[in-house]
């Protein structure tokens, strides 16, 4: 405990700096985790490639908003239990109060000037420094063609099966175990987990719909009744129990306060997403806005808190004995199973990003660029991103 304190107390300033500037200034969906192992592991060394890659594993397999899950996974291996909360904390913080602001300033004059030249030049350059992250971070995770192989098979899995991100992992894991540990016991757990996705499937369980029901029995033609307390209930389930990460959160969301909720309409949903998109830091925040339509400001605090909140408690329950579990000789064999995995599913996420980052011949120069820039140099990725929505207003004639 003594040595936990001390950790926090050497390094809670550059734990607080660190993730208020990341919170503050990062974009990109699920490239933020490339720019935190670009800022992070990469920069200042907090931890190894290969401790980063199993933070992402352990991220992935929990319900919950995934880049503010491996911000306290990072702020726990530099400053201990406090210093993950901290920087938790940190990494939410500003994006919240940059949403309060977009949403007054988006419900005075309707739009935003710049955001869109700004996105132009700025999204090229996160997917470069994405796909830098997925290179580095696979060389550490892959070691050979039987992990190659698994980062394949996730992949593909991902793009064209409905096991899922949690059940993919989990057979990842159970055939880490079949090759690296005990074969016996690899297979059986593999077949269990495949007996239990087929039950399930047969019985047409689908545990979102079951643990979010609506709040108020509301229709299209009556106006929804919630205050922040309703808000801060749904976005606290919405944080507990959907997997998949950000934008599987948001499908979720917009199903329940669009069409079951009846909280916004269609247009007023883009409306939020889109400001998500502007406001740097996690993109779930969109809770804020959701929350700001449905009950004023104290809405917009507490749905902006409460889809956080289930982040926060699985992780630091969890990572005071991660470290012990994962020394298990089983739990070793099974990370060699879900890292390279992990490695699979985020080179997916790449590609799924860059049509839409990738526009033309400028778009594709600046993450041509950026890559070759982090590639020659130890440069840190702010800075980059700085750069490319400045060349993106400038382009876009702003």
């Amino acid at each position: 405990m003594q040595a936990t304190q001390g950790k926090f107390r050497a390094h809670w300033r550059e734990v607080t700096g660190v993730f208020l500037k990341l919170g503050a200034v990062s974009y990109g969906g699920p490239a933020i985790m490339g720019i935190m192992q670009s800022e992070v592991q990469e920069k200042r060394a907090w931890l190894s490639k290969e401790n980063f890659v199993e933070g992402l594993a352990l991220v992935n397999m929990l319900p919950g908003a995934g880049a503010t899950q491996l911000g306290i996974f990072l702020g726990h291996a530099r400053a201990g239990w406090w210093g993950g909360a901290l920087a938790g904390l940190c990494f939410v913080l500003p994006a919240l109060v940059i949403m309060l602001v977009l949403t007054a300033l988006y419900a005075t004059y309707g739009e935003l000037p710049y955001a869109r030249d700004i996105f132009y030049g700025l999204s090229p350059v996160v997917v470069g420094i994405f796909a830098m992250a997925v290179y580095r971070l696979g060389n550490a995770a892959i070691k050979d063609i039987k992990q190659t192989l698994l980062a394949i098979f996730a992949a593909l899995a991902v793009l064209a099966s409905p096991l899922g991100i949690v059940t993919t992992l989990l057979l990842a894991g159970a055939v880490g175990v079949a090759l690296y540990g005990s074969r016996t016991w690899g297979i059986v757990s593999a077949f269990s987990i495949l007996a239990v996705f087929g039950l399930t499937l047969l019985s047409g369980f689908s545990p979102t719909p079951s643990v979010l029901p609506a709040l108020t029995d509301v229709t299209p033609s009556s106006p929804p009744v919630a205050d922040a307390a309703d808000v801060g209930v749904f976005f606290f389930k919405v944080g507990a129990f959907t997997f998949g990460g950000g934008l599987t959160m948001l499908a979720f969301m917009q199903e329940q306060v669009v069409n079951q909720l009846h909280w916004l309409t269609p247009q007023q949903f883009l409306d939020g997403l889109a400001l998500g998109q502007l406001t740097p830091g996690p993109i779930l925040m969109v809770a804020a806005f959701v929350g700001h339509k449905v009950a004023g400001f104290w809405g917009a605090l507490v749905g902006g808190l409460a889809i956080f909140l289930p982040s926060f408690i699985f992780m630091l329950s969890l990572l005071p004995v991660f470290g012990r579990i994962k020394q298990i000789t089983w739990m070793k064999a099974a990370l060699k199973g879900i890292s390279p995995a992990v490695i699979g599913m985020i080179a997916v996420a790449l590609l799924q990003m860059l049509p839409h980052a990738v526009t033309d011949v400028p778009t594709g120069l600046l993450a041509v660029a950026t890559v070759a820039i982090l590639s020659l140099w130890r440069f840190g990725p702010l800075p980059l991103m700085a750069g490319g929505g400045t060349i993106g207003i400038l382009l876009s004639g702003g």
